[in-house]
C-alpha cells in the first residue's frame, strides 16, 4: 500500500463520519468533498452563491494544508442540487480557478441539506 498522510486543515470542522479531509500520497493530494460549513460545522447560508464561496474557501484550506493552491489542482468533481445553478456555479468557479482550468465533472445530485459539494485532486509543486 502506498504511503499516505492524513491532514487536518486549519479552520475546518473535524468530520464526524469516518473520513479524512485531505490525504497526501507522494506528490498527490486528494481532498474529500467540501461543503458549505463554517469552522463550527454549521451551514453558512441557504443561498447558493454564498454556499459555493464557502465550499471553495474550505477547499482552499484543504489545499493549503498540503502546500498547494488552486493552480495545482488537476481534477475537480463538483456536485450541485439544482441544474439551474450551473451558470452561477461557473461564474463563481472562475473567481478561484484560472486557465488552464483543471479537468472537471459536475454532477447533479441530492445532497444532504446543502446545495454544493466540491472535491479535488492536486499535485504538490
Amino acid at each position: 500500500m502506498p504511503n499516505r498522510e492524513a491532514l487536518r486543515p486549519a479552520g475546518l470542522a473535524v468530520p464526524k463520519p469516518p473520513y479524512s479531509s485531505v490525504i497526501v500520497s507522494g506528490d498527490l493530494v486528494f481532498t474529500a468533498g467540501q461543503a458549505p460549513f463554517d469552522s463550527d460545522g454549521k451551514l453558512v447560508s441557504v443561498d447558493f452563491a454564498e454556499q459555493t464561496h464557502q465550499t471553495l474557501r474550505n477547499l482552499r484550506s484543504c489545499l493549503e494544508a498540503a502546500g498547494c493552491g488552486f493552480s495545482d489542482v488537476l481534477k475537480v468533481t463538483a456536485y450541485i442540487v439544482d441544474p439551474a445553478d450551473f451558470t452561477a456555479f461557473n461564474e463563481i468557479y472562475r473567481q478561484y480557478f484560472t486557465e488552464p482550468y483543471p479537468a472537471r465533472t459536475t454532477i447533479v445530485s441530492n445532497l444532504l441539506g446543502f446545495k454544493v459539494e466540491i472535491e479535488a485532486i492536486a499535485r504538490k509543486p
